[in-house]
């Protein structure tokens, strides 16, 4: 399949949605011809670096997309770069070049239950999630945030239940999130796991899936969407590394496990 051509898209709307959330509304006569339905899907923002004097690319989750017009929430903190930057700045009537949309990561439809794990930068993916969801669907989803007021009511099956993890220094405290994923039941039937935060974490909460639960790619999504300390560039190398060494520690099988190339949070 064609890899989607850039596009520029414009500037239409811009909301507080937290405290550490920022939503920036991206539409105009660029986004026609995009795909329909591509909540959740990821696009590649390309923004200007002040520190390199050239453009950087950076991924992020479409949170909602409307018929004329996609949703993107950026998890906002203290060190600012390109993308953060840009969205604090940006004003209506902007514009800015894109890439995409990629492939959705879902929960698995067929499961009996589901648990979803994330912090801020992967809250706009579980939400889309959680949209997709029968509202027959049973399970947990266990949510980090650095303040109170950045919980959100989101809309999620009835028998769906939200615990979250208020941590004011993501990625410093990265046991937070992970102990309290250890700490959730685990219900009968065949689940579906998708889990998506920082680093560290993400490689704890692998090897707690996989070695104490038993799950693999059949009902397992894992992938770090950002590293504690670096930058996105840095970042993909670890990831790199990381998917190496596992692939020779457990050849031939290794492989089957899914990974997306960056993530959708920026230092």
């Amino acid at each position: 399949m064609a890899r989607p051509e850039p596009r520029e898209l414009d500037v239409i709307g811009k909301a507080q949605v937290t405290p550490n959330m920022l939503r920036i509304t991206l539409g105009g006569p660029g986004l026609a011809g995009f795909p329909a339905d591509q909540t959740s899907a990821y696009i590649k923002l390309r923004l200007p670096d002040s520190e390199t004097g050239r453009d950087v690319v950076r991924t992020y989750t479409v949170r909602t997309h409307r018929q004329s017009e996609i949703d993107v929430d950026f998890a906002l903190h203290e060190d600012c770069g390109p993308a953060t930057l840009w969205a604090l700045n940006t004003k209506i009537g902007d514009r800015i070049t894109i890439g995409g949309p990629g492939p959705r990561k879902l929960v698995h439809a067929d499961a009996d239950w589901y648990l979803l794990v994330g912090d801020m930068t992967a809250l706009p993916a579980i939400s889309g999630n959680l949209e997709m969801l029968p509202d027959t669907a049973k399970g947990t989803a266990v949510i980090e945030v650095m303040d109170e007021a950045d919980i959100q009511d989101l809309k999620k099956p009835r028998l769906l239940n939200i615990e979250w993890v208020v941590n004011p220094h993501p990625g410093e405290a990265g046991n937070l999130l992970v102990e309290r994923v250890k700490s959730v039941a685990w219900a009968s039937g065949n689940p579906s796991v998708w889990a998506a935060c920082e680093f560290s974490a993400m490689r704890q909460l692998r090897d707690y899936f996989r070695t104490e639960r038993g799950l693999d790619s059949s009902n397992l999504y894992v992938s770090s969407y950002w590293k504690a300390g670096s930058t996105e560039e840095s970042h993909k190398i670890a990831k790199r590394e990381d998917v190496n060494a596992l692939a020779v520690r457990e050849l031939p099988g290794a492989n089957a496990y899914i990974f997306i190339p960056t993530g959708p949070f920026d230092i």
